[in-house]
Parts: structure tokens; C-alpha cells; sequence
């Protein structure tokens, strides 16, 4: 499915999330996520909104459970949109954090892995990662769309500013 093809107007998202990603001396933590959507893949700590919470308060708390470490510094980096007909619809928000308190910490949900910003292991991400994490590292942000099916991106528009 191409993403010209969807209504984005009057598309509706089954689930509300976000990325936090923490990038301090040239490196970003990363996780191998232990479960859930995505088990298995790299990817930054995030997860679904609750009722009550900014997107922001979400990344927050998100990275909190799955690292046991509190993002300082946090500020809004752009929004994803995902569309597939076998796994939920998602609108995300992504942050980046320059700084943390604390010590990452592997829990239940999440390992934590520090890459150096230029070695980042795309291979073991989600197809879209490669086509705007670094950028959003880098300080730019980013609008994107994409449309997925069994895990494997089918297109996508992406935009930074």
C-alpha cells in the first residue's frame, strides 16, 4: 500500500506512543525491546499513552520503567505515523534527551545498549529507523508516514525541519 493511497486527513490511529532516545557525547541509548510489538528489534525506550498524559509525560515515564533512569533535557523531535492492516495503526511522538540521571538498567521490558551515533545497528531495527533516526539525532526533526505489512515497510514520506 503506498502512502499517497491513505486518507491521512481523516486517518485515525489505534494507539498513541512515542521514542525518547538519550544522546550524550556523540552516542544514543538504545534498547533491544525484551516484548510486545517489536520484541526483539532495537529501538529507543517508548510505548503507548495514558489517559491523562502529553506525549512528553509519556516518553518520560516510559523510559523510566524500561531503564529505571529519568531523561533530563527532553524536547519534542517530531511525529510518525504508521499505518498497516495486520498490526495496530500508530501515532507516535519522538523525543531526544541530551542528558539522564540514574544508571540504565535492564528490566523485564528492555536491555539497554549505547551506540556510537555513526554505528547504530539499522539492520536489527524497524525498516524506518534508517531513513530518519539519524537526522532526528543529529537535531533535525521529523514528520513521517509509512505503511507496513508483516513488519516489512511498504513506502513512506518523510520530511524534516
Amino acid at each position: 500500500m503506498k502512502v499517497a493511497a491513505i486518507d491521512w486527513e481523516n486517518w485515525e490511529p489505534e494507539e498513541v506512543a512515542t521514542l525518547l532516545f538519550v544522546v550524550r557525547d556523540g552516542r544514543v541509548l538504545l534498547i533491544r525491546k525484551k516484548r510486545g510489538l517489536g520484541a526483539g528489534k532495537i529501538n529507543g525506550p517508548g510505548g503507548r499513552l495514558e489517559a491523562n498524559e502529553t506525549p512528553m509525560q509519556c516518553a518520560i515515564r516510559e523510559t523510566n520503567e524500561e531503564l529505571l533512569i529519568n531523561p533530563l533535557n527532553v524536547t519534542a523531535a517530531g511525529e510518525l505515523f504508521f499505518h498497516a492492516e495486520d498490526m495496530p495503526r500508530i501515532h507516535g511522538y519522538v523525543f531526544v534527551a541530551s542528558d539522564y540521571e540514574g544508571t540504565p538498567t535492564e528490566t523485564d521490558e528492555a536491555i539497554p545498549h549505547w551506540f556510537e551515533i555513526d554505528q547504530i545497528p539499522y539492520e536489527e531495527m524497524w525498516d524506518d529507523d534508517r531513513l530518519w533516526l539519524h537526522r532526528v539525532l543529529l537535531g533535525d526533526s521529523v514528520r513521517g508516514y509509512f505503511t507496513f505489512i508483516e513488519e516489512t515497510m511498504l513506502d513512506h514520506k518523510v520530511t524534516f525541519f
